[in-house]
């Protein structure tokens, strides 16, 4: 069953709701009484490409990556 939660509350909880997401619940978004969009968990499995946090800790600042693009 999808959980249907104000934009609002989604804001002022996003790591909760996050949380549920990532266990496979989805969830419609309302503002004032109107569904906005939906936020499901992602079907396929997702490839890591690139993790700049094993070059520095906390990554690399996207003006540094841009810069040697």
């Amino acid at each position: 069953m999808e959980k249907i939660v104000g934009l609002k509350e989604l804001r002022q909880n996003m790591d909760k709701y996050a949380k549920q997401v990532n266990k496979g619940e989805s969830l419609l978004v309302i503002k004032r009484s109107k569904p906005v969009f939906r936020i499901s968990p992602v079907e396929e499995e997702w490839e890591t490409v690139a993790d700049f946090t094993k070059v520095r800790k906390g990554g690399i600042p996207i003006k540094d990556l841009l810069s040697r693009l």
